[in-house]
């Protein structure tokens, strides 16, 4: 992480990442200004970038810095031409999004450009390639004409010249040449003698370029004419320079917004054009990478991991592919935080937001600063502990010392590192190190895949183990001898090589074990929370149905006051209607105490108890519904509200009886019924109230098409029990509901 002098941290890291070539290519899109941060609300400007990126539209043209244009505006100074065309060209290109008349927020943005008529005076002078109209001048275009024709003269002088006998002898060629802006002729030494004019340039030939003194006067009147129309220019440029001071404002506005859309077109224009795709930072620090592909490799394998936890151990066979994994994960989380397109699969991945991103990747070792490896690295590491919500890469961590000791010193170097909010990439040989932070649940583990049968890497990684370096195979692939790598493997010796498969099969096992416990423990706590869930929600219907068991009973209590109330007034309906009113909000027995009930089988012929009333089932449905004879009307009920009846003596009735059955309401409600399904519901709940004793009820049918209100009136005309059926009161349903009198 060595920063020289002349760079940034962004360039250092840009390199140190391999991403110096992509980035170049990004910021040539750029219409002006490079800088790869966008200031401001992030999300915002991922918002108008993709809506950018739903439009088709040309490029901007490329367009200077505004710096000095507007301290020269601010100071009254003139401005040249170059310098007013660039405000013209960025206006013009503004305009031409402006009369697209686009939606959504682009369209919201481009309204807000208000070009004054001032500008348009300025801007008329103006061709599309940035040339002065002349022929909006009249003078000008006259000084324009006479320039021509003197120039027409002009060149016909040196032709008649040309083809003088005396001088053709010396000439070169028979071409008008322009050397510094000077006509003048290509001649040979000698030619003073038949030519009077002056030496401007010699050839490489050794010829010389002369201008001759017969032309010497066209252009000094030519000069005196450019004199002129340079005065008019002038003039122009201070008329033009005063009217835009007057619209400093303005001219402020628009660079400022130019600034901003060049970021989201360059963003946009690069995507398209290398069909990469657009993806910002989420806000938190998981990283979820899904077909990356890293932008310096070419035919490539795309890279999948899962970054989820703090520290990622990449282990295994030397050139798998390990340090380009691990720039892989740094340059992506760092492309997203600048919103700079790449080849990724941008539905499946998911990319966090860190303040810092920081890499450890090159030998910090130079003959220069006096400084060995490991001492290099100590003192990159220090720099590390100075942020904070960084995400870190670190390749090859045990470089230049001792592998014992430095698998005790990282581990303790990484666990601090974690304490401090860093996330860390790191790539190992120490098998060592991996055992000891394989114990740690933030701690994912990768190794590069090695084909024994190929006996060469495959460039895949796996989760969840510790690989092997392959350092004898990878020897032998390049080019060492087989009897140095078979002395090496002697000496190294077999129980060595078994350590080291132990440590690997060790670590995978415990992770597998606390894998298992770790799911265990996930399904016992989800029963505790199932456990506790069941026994709040049995705890809230017990408090509901000892509010509704109160509520009921007061209810119940205000409904018999009002029938005492009536029977002191001698009103006998009245006396009906309240004890009808109080046995239907009186909590019944069954409503109590809930019982299961067995079902029970009934035929046709059966003597049946329907509520307190008794009749015959004549005809059955389906086991579910029956039409009983009660003294001769005939009722459809459900065969679940029947008993069976058994002869008893009858037994003395009283007039007025509470009944603690379920009871039907004194309201039919039939909104949303067909009008036979209607009709259907209304017999049976005429039915009901005739055997309860009521003589007045209310039906509910609504006002709707009309319907089901025709239908209900024809019914109710039509049944021999209705003595009279009239519409309710307005703040009892109105035309919407019927009062029933039996």
């Amino acid at each position: 992480m060595r920063i020289e002098p002349s760079k940034s941290k962004i360039e250092v890291l840009i390199e140190q990442l391999d991403l110096h070539e992509h980035i170049g290519q990004f910021k040539s899109f750029f219409a002006r200004g490079d800088e790869l941060y966008i200031e401001g609300d992030q999300e915002l400007h991922f918002r108008y970038i993709q809506a950018l990126d739903k439009i088709e539209f040309n490029a901007p043209p490329k367009v200077g810095d505004f710096s000095t244009i507007k301290l020269h505006l601010l100071k009254r100074g003139v401005l040249n031409f170059e310098q007013i065309f660039e405000i013209v060209k960025v206006v013009r290109y503004f305009r031409y999004f402006k009369n697209r008349q686009l939606d959504g927020i682009i369209g919201e943005w481009m309204s807000k450009f208000l070009i004054d008529e001032k500008f348009f005076e300025v801007e008329k002078y103006f061709t599309n390639d940035g040339k002065f109209e002349e022929n909006l001048d009249q003078q000008l275009f006259g000084l324009s004409a006479r320039i021509k024709e003197h120039k027409t003269n002009m060149s016909g002088s040196l032709r008649r010249m040309m083809s003088n006998p005396k001088l053709s002898a010396y000439l070169v060629d028979t071409q008008v040449h322009f050397i510094n802006d000077e006509e003048c002729l290509l001649v040979r030494g000698g030619f003073n003698h038949v030519l009077k004019g002056a030496v401007i340039g010699r050839s490489t030939g050794g010829f010389f370029y002369v201008s001759p003194d017969i032309i010497l006067k066209t252009k000094e009147m030519i000069r005196y004419i450019e004199q002129e129309r340079e005065a008019i220019f002038y003039s122009y440029a201070k008329d033009f320079s005063l009217k835009l001071a007057e619209l400093q404002g303005f001219i402020n506005f628009v660079d400022k917004e130019f600034t901003k859309f060049d970021n989201y077109q360059a963003r946009v224009l690069f995507a398209r054009a290398k069909n990469y795709q657009l993806i910002k930072s989420k806000n938190d620090t998981k990283i979820h990478i899904e077909d990356f592909y890293h932008p310096a490799l070419h035919n490539a394998k795309p890279i999948s991991v899962d970054f989820s936890k703090n520290i990622l151990m990449i282990t295994g066979v030397n050139a798998g592919g390990k340090t380009m994994l691990l720039k892989s994960i740094l340059a992506s989380a760092f492309m997203a935080k600048y919103i700079i397109p790449m080849r990724i699969n941008e539905s499946k991945s998911h990319i966090g937001s860190f303040k810092s991103i920081l890499a450890i990747i090159d030998d910090p070792q130079n003959v220069k600063n006096d400084i060995s490896t490991f001492a290099g690295r100590m003192q990159e590491f220090s720099r590390i502990f100075e942020y904070k919500s960084a995400l870190v890469g670190v390749d090859e961590i045990e470089l230049g010392t001792d592998s014992d000791e430095a698998a005790a010193l990282f581990k303790v170097i990484l666990d601090d590192l974690i304490k401090r909010g860093q996330k860390v990439v790191v790539t190992t040989h120490h098998k060592r190190l991996a055992a000891l932070m394989a114990d740690r649940e933030d701690v994912e583990l990768m190794a590069a895949i090695y084909d024994e049968e190929q006996r060469m890497p495959t460039y895949e990684f796996m989760h969840g183990i510790i690989g092997k370096s392959y350092a004898f195979e990878t020897a032998s692939r390049y080019g060492i001898s087989n009897a140095i790598v078979n002395e090496a493997k002697v000496v190294y010796g077999d129980n060595s090589q078994k350590l080291n498969l132990l440590i690997e099969r060790g670590s995978q096992l415990e992770r597998e074990l606390k894998q298992k416990h770790r799911v265990v423990d996930e399904r016992l706590e989800d029963l505790r929370l199932k456990e506790l869930n069941l026994k709040e929600q049995r705890e809230k219907l017990e408090k509901e149905i000892d509010a509704q068991k109160s509520a009921l009973k007061r209810s119940y209590d205000e409904a018999i006051k009002e029938a005492k109330e009536a029977a002191k007034a001698g009103d006998t309906q009245a006396i009906h209607r309240a004890m009808n009113k109080a046995n239907q909000k009186l909590p019944s027995a069954k409503e109590k105490e809930p019982e299961v009930q067995h079902i029970q089988k009934f035929v046709v012929g059966d003597k049946v108890k329907y509520h307190s009333q008794k009749g015959i089932i004549i005809s059955m449905k389906d086991d579910k519904e029956a039409i009983i004879e009660v003294d001769g009307m005939r009722v459809r009920v459900k065969t679940k509200q029947l008993k069976l009846s058994h002869s008893t003596p009858p037994k003395p009735k009283t007039n007025i009886k509470v009944s603690v059955e379920k009871r039907a309401g004194l309201k039919c409600d039939l909104h949303g019924l067909r009008a036979d399904e209607a009709c259907e519901v209304l017999d049976k709940f005429l039915s009901d109230a005739l055997l309860n004793g009521w003589d007045e009820v209310i039906v509910y049918h609504g006002i709707g098409t009309g319907k089901l209100s025709y239908a209900v009136k024809n019914f109710l005309t039509e049944h021999p029990k209705v003595k009279k059926f009239e519409d309710a009161p307005q703040h009892m349903g109105g035309f919407g509901a019927k009062i029933v009198t039996l």
